[in-house]
């Protein structure tokens, strides 16, 4: 099983999509518990929500579920929001801090450090590399993280999440008119609700990545799934809610694709 799937397109827009793979090794599979083996934390049907939004975008897709470890967070595992609840590097618990490992069967250090290496480390490679590509090609790459989670889970927030959850890393992650872009379409999104930087402000591949300063932008997007799929297993995909959000995903991604190319003309001419 490769790690990671790439598509080199021909734009300046790369889709990172690093929580919709669902594959578990064996010996990882062996070792989870009931709750585990429902991998109720996949960002179900990203990839085939985005599909087609934005012709000649990259796209780098993990194959591996989160469970395994997480292409989310930070190869040390340190922690992205200190004080909060949250799932680390190899989680072991999902989101609502249930186990999903059998007793004394969580993964010590030498077990972490062997999945950060034979899943982690690929994907990150691939994502720089395709990274260095756009940015080479354009001046200009922007690196759009597609995520989605279920709407209401009282061990991560309150209350219902909103439906589009732009992160920026607090405006440090992107240009001020990228971050404009997304916002502008999401507050004229009829229906949807929308908030920037709120409970999720952009993970470790929003932060690593994103240096505006040098050209490279990143810009996460945690979608309610309660706006495309049943948010309960199986987990089913609703193309009469899905019909609804695409329109302005796709908007999304062509507002921050022109102001992507205005960087690459201004780029050029210094």
């Amino acid at each position: 099983m490769n790690p990671v799937d790439v598509i080199q397109g021909i734009e300046p827009i790369i889709l990172a999509m690093p929580h919709t793979g669902i594959f578990v090794p064996e010996n990882v599979h062996s070792s989870l518990n009931e709750t585990g083996h429902l991998l109720a934390d996949t960002d179900w049907h990203v990839d085939r929500l985005y599909e087609g939004l934005l012709p000649g975008a990259s796209i780098i897709r993990a194959n591996f579920h989160r469970y395994v470890i997480d292409a989310n967070r930070a190869p040390s595992g340190v922690s992205l929001y200190p004080g909060e609840n949250t799932t680390s590097l190899c989680p072991t618990t999902d989101f609502t801090g249930a186990s999903i490992y059998h007793e004394e069967h969580q993964p010590d250090d030498a077990e972490i450090e062997c999945r950060r290496l034979t899943f982690h480390a690929p994907y990150h490679a691939a994502l720089q590399a395709e990274i260095e590509r756009v940015h080479a090609k354009h001046g200009v790459a922007v690196l759009y993280d597609c995520h989605s989670i279920r709407s209401q889970i009282s061990f991560l927030f309150d209350g219902k999440l909103p439906d589009l959850n732009i992160g920026t890393y607090g405006g440090k992650s992107c240009a001020n008119e990228i971050e404009q872009a997304a916002i502008e379409v999401c507050n004229h999104a009829a229906g949807f609700t929308s908030v920037l930087n709120g409970r999720f402000k952009g993970g470790w591949t929003t932060r690593h990545y994103g240096q505006p300063s040098t050209g490279i932008h990143a810009i996460q997007m945690e979608l309610a799934q309660s706006t495309y799929m049943e948010e309960t297993a199986p987990w089913k995909y609703r193309d009469d809610k899905a019909k609804l959000i695409r329109p302005h995903l796709k908007l999304i991604l062509e507002a921050i694709h022109d102001e992507a190319l205005k960087l690459t003309l201004t780029s050029e001419r210094n």
